[in-house]
């Protein structure tokens, strides 16, 4: 009832209270370290586990209080209350958020190369740019949701698949015509070389998070994404020239569409909107990505003096 939710509310306000002085905590332990005897140092490392332990306490209490939708819940919902109310359908939704992503990659590869080396058909065209659409759609509401419900998702990876979403509308309005055709192989096989690197991105990353999760140091709503993160550091560096390469493609792709739109015969508005999109995509992911490895560098090298 109203009590419960008032006492939670006045738990998680002590929480942030308890969460800077558990910071201010972590850090005079860590400079103490250095100097103490063995056994300061077991108590010291002791002391770290509990505040580690009494901040995922509390991230699961405010995971369950009720909460109101985003703008964007809103427009496409309504004003209804999507908070699960048990771990097991948390889990359940989560679950069905990563396998309809990893369905949705085989199927886009397969058919954009489809398009690309069977039908070179408009209506094919179309249609792989609708599935585009429906899939980012899709994984904006499916993801609003899960963020509702305490998974995590920052940043940019936030707002990446609503630029994706806005790409590939263009691309389904854009008219067939000599433009269309000198960017559709491109754009095809990029497609497929997309799909190829979330494909092995979703194995890698499931994998490292299962077994962050066991060892207690990810929570259990965390998601696969489409970038790099510093979880993913261990045993997954072997992506980054993949996903590099990916960033430089989409830059090629603004290259492109940027010289074909300067052209006197070109008369199609989307082609300097996707122009325009591509390089959004591209600056995002990279210096998010760069970002991401520069923060997880430092911190190697300070750990590196430390010991």
């Amino acid at each position: 009832g109203k009590s419960r939710v008032s006492d939670v509310t006045k738990d998680l306000e002590q929480y942030v209270h308890d969460e800077v002085n558990g910071s201010f905590i972590s850090f005079v332990a860590n400079r103490c370290t250095k100097t103490c005897n063995e056994k300061e140092t077991e108590v010291i490392n002791d002391l770290k586990v509990q505040i580690k332990e009494k901040q995922n306490v509390f991230f699961d209490m405010e995971s369950y209080l009720p909460k109101k939708n985003g703008l964007y819940l809103n427009l496409v919902l309504g004003n209804v209350n999507v908070t699960l109310l048990s771990n097991q359908a948390k889990f359940a939704y989560k679950d069905e958020y990563e396998k309809f992503k990893l369905y949705m990659t085989i199927i886009l590869m397969f058919g954009a190369v489809t398009c690309l080396f069977l039908f070179n058909y408009r209506v094919t065209d179309e249609i792989f740019n609708f599935l585009l659409v429906w899939y980012y759609c899709t994984l904006t509401i499916r993801e609003s949701i899960l963020m509702s419900n305490g998974s995590r998702i920052k940043g940019w990876w936030v707002s990446h698949h609503y630029v994706s979403t806005f790409l590939s509308g263009v691309m389904l309005t854009w008219p067939e015509g000599p433009m269309y055709q000198m960017f559709r192989s491109q754009f095809l096989a990029f497609s497929i070389y997309q799909s190829c690197v979330q494909f092995l991105q979703y194995y890698y990353q499931s994998g490292c998070l299962y077994r962050l999760r066991a060892l207690g140091e990810r929570n259990q709503l965390d998601l696969t994404v489409e970038g790099f993160q510093s979880w993913m550091w261990r045993g997954l560096t072997f992506l980054l020239p993949f996903l590099f390469f990916g960033h430089f493609w989409q830059l090629y792709n603004a290259v492109t569409l940027f010289k074909l739109s300067s052209r006197d015969d070109c008369k199609e508005w989307q082609v300097f909107m996707l122009a325009l999109t591509f390089l959004i995509l591209f600056l995002g992911n990279f210096l998010t990505t760069l970002k991401v490895v520069h923060q997880k560098l430092q911190k190697n090298k300070k750990k590196v003096k430390n010991n």
